[in-house]
């Protein structure tokens, strides 16, 4: 990536990237006289989550501006036209610059710490980046107008739910510090459309899964299919976090979701906003549960070889079942999964690993209960 970097109002350094190959306009304020360009602007837009959404917005003739501090990527992956700024979302003087130099029609909102065991250890670091962080993204969106906000929710809101599948009506019970910052930012969202007319949507997405373009391994993974697929492939032996749960094989049962399935989510939920369609909270899911041993299962027959695991205690904050009920979104947003049956998932996965690690040393997955 090529990069860039001016004088923040502040007197430091504002770091700008550009993906290989750029076309995105500079920022209009470089260009003396010109009205400022029309953007989206995605935060953590260089995530794997993320990124096809990103490629979508792209694909479409969009000018798009990321704000990403680069903690978890590298930017690498990102598709040629994106202007990104190297900050943390909750950079007040980042932010400003950002609304000042382009004119901001929509915000999806990804960036947030998001790893459950962490945030059990961890619970103050996960309020002031989840939460004082995201806030003062959501301050700058107000004062700038309001476009709406499309935020990357998640199904930890639930906890361990009365009724499964959960709909979004389902009492919001948060058992770990990650679900619960994500609670709080969705009401906050709330209570500034109510002062303020702030139009939002609140994804709760349940596991990200698959995969969908360029592929960049996390250190450490906590996500379950690759974790499984790199124990496959020869890397370190998969620890499965509870064999003792009250499911049919004892392993953790989720509702996984491909990547390319939620960003045509977020897609739709802002087609929703900006045609007059209601504020609100909406499941992205497959309506369908796989517990942690049937992945795992999956994953060998694709391959072609016995995934070594063993087993290892429950971590705190996990529930045993989560399973989405989508018919919410079906209904309102007109979305519906395409892409998520598990073998298909695990397939595009061991695809994408595959085209990233070619003649590289096996990964060092880090062990996995059920995300």
């Amino acid at each position: 990536m090529r990069k860039e970097s001016e004088r923040r109002a502040d007197g430091r350094e504002l770091i700008y990237y550009h993906a290989d190959g750029d076309t995105a306009d500079r920022a209009p304020a470089d260009r003396a006289g010109e009205r400022p360009a029309d953007a989206v602007l995605v935060t953590g837009g260089a995530g794997y989550v993320a990124g096809p959404l990103v490629a979508r917005l792209i694909r479409e003739g969009q000018c798009v501006v990321v704000l990403d501090d680069l903690s978890t990527s590298s930017g690498r992956t990102l598709p040629a036209g994106v202007r990104m700024v190297r900050a943390r979302v909750g950079d007040a003087v980042a932010l400003r610059e950002i609304f000042s130099g382009w004119r901001i029609g929509a915000v999806f909102h990804f960036a947030a710490d998001s790893r459950v065991g962490e945030s059990m250890r961890q619970p103050l670091e996960y309020y002031r980046h989840n939460v004082r962080e995201s806030l003062a993204l959501l301050e700058q969106v107000v004062a700038a107008g309001g476009p709406p906000i499309v935020f990357s929710s998640s199904a930890a809101v639930y906890g361990i739910p009365g009724v499964v599948p959960v709909p979004e009506d389902a009492p919001l019970a948060p058992i770990n510090p990650y679900g619960e910052t994500k609670a709080v930012f969705e009401r906050a969202l709330h209570w500034a459309e109510q002062a303020h007319g702030q139009r939002w949507a609140a994804l709760r997405y349940f596991n990200a899964a698959g995969a969908e373009g360029a592929w960049e391994p996390k250190t450490p993974e906590t996500h379950l299919i690759p974790s499984v697929l790199a124990a496959a492939a020869g890397g370190e032996v998969l620890r499965v976090f509870g064999d003792d749960y009250p499911t049919p094989d004892g392993t953790a049962i989720r509702d996984y979701v491909h990547v390319a399935d939620l960003a045509e989510g977020h897609l739709a939920a802002l087609r929703h906003l900006r045609s007059g369609g209601a504020s609100g909270a909406f499941n992205l899911g497959s309506g369908t549960g796989w517990s942690v041993a049937e992945v795992i299962v999956a994953a060998e027959g694709v391959v072609g070889r016995q995934v070594p695991r063993q087993a290892a205690p429950r971590r705190a904050g996990d529930p045993p079942i989560l399973i989405s009920d989508p018919s919410k979104a079906e209904r309102v947003l007109g979305w519906k999964v395409r892409r998520s049956g598990l073998r298909e998932m695990v397939a595009d996965a061991w695809q994408a690993m595959r085209g990233a690690t070619a003649g590289a040393a096996p990964g060092d997955p880090a062990g996995v209960g059920a995300r």
